[in-house]
C-alpha cells in the first residue's frame, strides 16, 4: 500500500521545518524570559542548520521521487517564511539586530509578504512566476546571515576581549544587508513580471 501524499518523506521534512520554528524560539526562553546564553545560541544554530538543509532536500526529493503534492506546494513556502520571520523577530527582540539593521529585517519581511500575496493572486489566475537564479542566491545569503547572527555572539565573546570580538556577528549583519538589497531587486523583478496581469484584470 502506497504512503499517502501528506505523509511522504518530502512533506515530513517540511513539517519538521515548521516544528523547528517554536523549538528555536524556545531555546531563548528556557528560563521563562528572553535570554541568549551560548548554549541557547548553539542549540538554535544547529536546529536552524538542520531546518535549512530540509528546505533543499524536500523539494529535491519530491522531484526525483515524483512525490510532489498540493500540500507540499502549499506548506513549503509557508515553512520558509515562518522560519525566517520568527528568527529575524527573535534577533530583533534580543538586540542582535538593532539600530539601522532593523531596516534590513523589515525589507526582507515586507518583500516576503508582498511576493506571497502576489503569488497567491496570480495562482488564482493560473499564472506562474518562476523563481529566478538571483532569488535563489538571495535565499542562500539570507540563510547564512541568519545562521551567523544566531551563533555570532556565542563565538565573538569567547574568550572575552579576543580578536574575534564582534567579527562573526558583524559579518552576519553585513550579509543581512546584502540579502536585503538583493531582496529589493528581486521583489521589483517579481512585481514587474506580475503587475501586468493585475492591471489587465
Amino acid at each position: 500500500m502506497s504512503t499517502p501524499a501528506a505523509y511522504n518523506i518530502p512533506n515530513l521534512l517540511t513539517y519538521g521545518r515548521i516544528l523547528a520554528v517554536p523549538l528555536i524560539v524556545l531555546c531563548f526562553f528556557v528560563e521563562g524570559r528572553l535570554q541568549s546564553s551560548d548554549f541557547a545560541r548553539w542549540t538554535a544554530f544547529w536546529l536552524f542548520a538542520a531546518a535549512s538543509i530540509t528546505d533543499y532536500l524536500d523539494g529535491y526529493l519530491a522531484r526525483i521521487w515524483n512525490q510532489t503534492s498540493n500540500i507540499g506546494r502549499m506548506l513549503d513556502p509557508i515553512a520558509d517564511k515562518l522560519l525566517v520571520a520568527s528568527i529575524l523577530l527573535l534577533m530583533a527582540a534580543d538586540r542582535t539586530i538593532a539600530g539601522w539593521t532593523i531596516w534590513a529585517a523589515i525589507i526582507i519581511l515586507c518583500r516576503e509578504i508582498l511576493v506571497s500575496g502576489l503569488r497567491e493572486y496570480l495562482a488564482a489566475l493560473k499564472v506562474s512566476v518562476p523563481v529566478t537564479r538571483i532569488a535563489k542566491w538571495k535565499t542562500a545569503i539570507q540563510m547564512v546571515a541568519i545562521a551567523m547572527l544566531l551563533v555570532g555572539p556565542a563565538i565573538d565573546n569567547n574568550p572575552p576581549e579576543s580578536e574575534m570580538t564582534g567579527l562573526v556577528t558583524g559579518a552576519g549583519i553585513a550579509m543581512l544587508w546584502a540579502a536585503a538589497l538583493i531582496t529589493m531587486y528581486t521583489g521589483y523583478d517579481y512585481f514587474r513580471a506580475g503587475i501586468k496581469h493585475v492591471i489587465d484584470e
